[in-house]
């Protein structure tokens, strides 16, 4: 009777929400935001050069993600090469009792005269569902935990928070304050992490300042540009992004960490890479047509995609950067009908109604840009004018997103901007899935293959 009572309410939420949304929705809004002077980088204390033993091998730069149905993958960093320690991982439902153990493997790498710790990556499984574990990295020290995810299941709820452009000023540490301060289940992450733009250090001490977040709740992650690194006949792309963030991409059936896919609950949550090959017949374009032709939505109602650079983008900054994926990739995501689409790269916030070849289109997807993490680089603030027909809300401030997916054809989408120590929420929608069989979207797996 409870159960019925609440599935009552979050309809009845859906039914108000949604008409009020007709009346508002119908012109956009490009809301102007007088933002205070922007804050200094974060100046923090470490060093992978220590000379004891303790230091040495001691776990930093915590992260967990999803590493498959009903897996986790635990990652850290040891600060030395010279004291070997092993990628073992104990953990158990109990911080006292730690009974279960996993192995994992161990990576480096060297970049021009940097040489980094070792990055270990260590399974954990099968785990149950909503279940908080405890954890110790290496077998020893500091006992952590996390939450594992929603079971997988048609009608079963999960929230998501969305960031992109992190970096490490003072408004990326607010940024993260306020995304600690929502109950989510699982991070999306739409590139550009560190910032660290070659200078290698900058990817330790990103390492460390988001680790008290990253550490319980799984963080999924895609590259972005400020990832590359790369430097001709020295370095390849990517290299530290690869080593360091570990996604679960032979999972998916990937054969690269820079594009992958993952289900969780009541979503399959595509994470695309805007800065590797993506034209027709690449080896992304063709994993892509395979994993979206075994999706379910009788399963996985909810359908969401990930990349950094927008396709859709009224900003002034960045314009065209997105094009030539969206011309490639649009139709097929547009066929798989697609709900949503989470994009970085432009350092404001904007999000769209439903559109395709850019126009309004009841069976697009939402397209919403959250590339306001908080990085030095500062805010996209010039606007293109008029503000284009699909545009519905725009803002140039720090901030982060929350998906609150609440059933199989509904979901709460919101906003929220940092302003000063507090999370303000400057926008919402409700969102309707288009695996409903009232969307009148059909989707189809005859994808366009030339």
């Amino acid at each position: 009777m409870g159960q019925l009572l609440s599935a009552t309410l979050v309809m009845l939420l859906v039914f108000v929400a949604n008409n009020g949304m007709q009346q508002t929705e119908a012109q956009g809004v490009t809301r102007p935001y007088v933002r205070p002077p922007a804050r200094k980088n974060l100046e923090l204390e470490f060093s992978l050069w220590q000379t004891s033993t303790s230091s040495a091998t001691s776990p930093t730069q915590m992260h967990v993600s999803l590493a498959g149905p009903n897996k986790m993958k635990v990652s850290w960093m040891t600060g030395s090469r010279t004291y070997n320690v092993p990628a073992i991982v104990r953990y158990g439902t109990a911080q006292g009792q730690l009974t279960q153990v996993a192995t994992g493997t161990t990576k480096s790498y060297n970049y021009l005269l940097y040489q980094s710790g070792q990055m270990h990556h260590v399974i954990l499984g099968p785990l149950a569902d909503s279940t908080t574990y405890f954890y110790m990295c290496g077998g020893f020290g500091l006992v952590y935990n996390f939450t594992t995810p929603p079971p997988a299941g048609r009608d079963v709820p999960i929230k998501f928070a969305i960031v992109g452009d992190l970096g490490q000023t003072a408004w990326t540490e607010s940024t993260l304050q306020h995304v600690a301060g929502y109950d989510y289940d699982v991070l999306l992450f739409a590139g550009d992490l560190s910032y660290a733009d070659y200078f290698q250090q900058k990817w330790d001490s990103f390492g460390q300042m988001m680790s008290p977040y990253a550490h319980y709740r799984p963080w999924m992650v895609t590259e972005g540009n400020h990832e590359m690194e790369y430097i001709p006949l020295l370095a390849p792309s990517f290299r530290s992004y690869n080593t360091r963030w570990d996604m679960p991409y032979a999972e998916s059936g990937s054969t690269s960490n820079l594009y992958y896919s993952f289900d969780v609950a009541s979503a399959h949550v595509l994470m695309l890479g805007s800065y590797t090959n993506f034209g027709v017949g690449s080896q992304q374009y063709n994993w892509l047509l395979a994993d979206l032709k075994k999706v379910d939505r009788s399963v996985t109602p909810w359908l969401v995609v990930v990349l950094h650079a927008p396709w859709y983008n009224s900003n002034s900054a960045h314009q065209g950067d997105g094009d030539q994926m969206m011309e490639v990739m649009e139709p097929i995501l547009y066929q798989a009908k697609v709900d949503i689409l989470f994009a970085g790269h432009v350092h404001a916030y904007e999000r769209t109604t439903r559109a395709y070849q850019m126009n309004i289109d009841p069976c697009g997807m939402m397209h919403i840009t959250v590339g306001d993490g908080g990085n030095h680089e500062g805010l996209a603030s010039e606007w293109l004018y008029p503000q284009p027909e699909w545009s519905m809300m725009r803002e140039a401030s720090f901030g982060h997103g929350e998906l609150d997916v609440k059933n199989a054809t509904h979901a709460y989408w919101s906003w929220h901007r940092n302003n000063d120590n507090e999370a303000v929420k400057a926008d919402d929608v409700w969102i309707t899935s288009l695996s409903g069989p009232k969307s009148g979207c059909e989707s189809s797996t005859e994808f366009i293959m030339n």
